[in-house]
């Protein structure tokens, strides 16, 4: 059985890093294309903590990483995404999904829809919308954030993949 919430330390987000380094590689099931090291995730914690779940063990199984306006400049690779995204009729109040991840083992178990459904409790009050971009080579990613009700608002293509850009409008929720 696995528990979700916000990461509560920096052992869970060292949870994080080994889920991530874990996740590079593309399979069928999907892959993360950017790697965080430590310093930003704790910064990015301090900002908005980051949505995990545990294993009966403790141990990290999955991750949604928040990633407010805030925290730009923290990941370089990802400015030309928030100079997009500030392109976009977005509501004025939004956070990036930073990055999703499920372990092999816990994938189909419905830990993803808990992960987004804690970002929601845990932010909705602070935020309308949650938006994140997804490699176009990822459907099964797509098609889990569509499931759980983000919708793709722009395509496009840069120099290393095409990107489906998708939103989670809670205003209207």
């Amino acid at each position: 059985m696995t528990r979700v919430g916000l990461a509560r330390g920096v052992r869970d987000l060292q949870g994080v890093l080994k889920l991530q380094r874990a996740s590079r590689t593309p399979t069928k099931d999907g892959f993360v294309t950017v790697q965080h090291d430590l310093d930003i995730l704790i910064a990015m914690h301090q900002l908005c903590p980051s949505v995990l779940a545990w294993d009966e063990r403790d141990q990290v199984v999955a991750y949604a990483l928040s990633m407010p306006i805030e925290t730009r400049g923290l990941v370089p690779i990802l400015e030309p995404m928030f100079e997009m995204l500030e392109s976009l009729p977005l509501k004025p109040r939004w956070y990036v999904m930073g990055q999703v991840a499920v372990a092999p083992h816990h994938r189909g178990s419905g830990v993803f829809d808990a992960l987004y459904a804690e970002h929601k409790l845990q932010y909705q009050g602070r935020f309308d919308q949650l938006v994140t971009e997804v490699s176009t080579r990822n459907p099964r990613s797509l098609r889990a954030h569509h499931r759980v009700g983000f919708q793709t608002i722009k395509t496009f293509r840069d120099q290393t993949d095409d990107w489906a850009v998708i939103c989670w409008d809670w205003s209207s929720c």
